[in-house]
């Protein structure tokens, strides 16, 4: 399966979010969905969107609770500090 995560570029996140955005959301998914093969990728668009490809029709909402518990839950996982704004 294939996560495409698009944060609006107008809204940056601080320095090396997006890759620990990456890293976190795909050992989660893995661990929801650890019988296929995923690959996760989060990058800056135009518009905050979410793209699931290659899962079944309901897989889109697991994934996007899996997102939501993610991004709710930043405290827990990433520490920007030392990082330059």
């Amino acid at each position: 399966m294939r996560i495409e995560v698009c944060i609006d570029r107008t809204k940056p996140l601080p320095v090396g979010a997006l890759e620990a955005l990456s890293a976190e959301l795909s050992k989660r998914v893995n661990k929801q969905f650890s019988e296929t093969d995923n690959s996760v990728h989060v990058r800056y668009a135009g518009a905050n969107n979410l793209s699931v490809l290659g899962g079944a029709k309901t897989d889109k909402d697991i994934i996007e609770e899996i997102l939501q518990e993610t991004w709710e839950s930043a405290d827990d996982w990433f520490s920007a500090e030392g990082q330059d704004f």
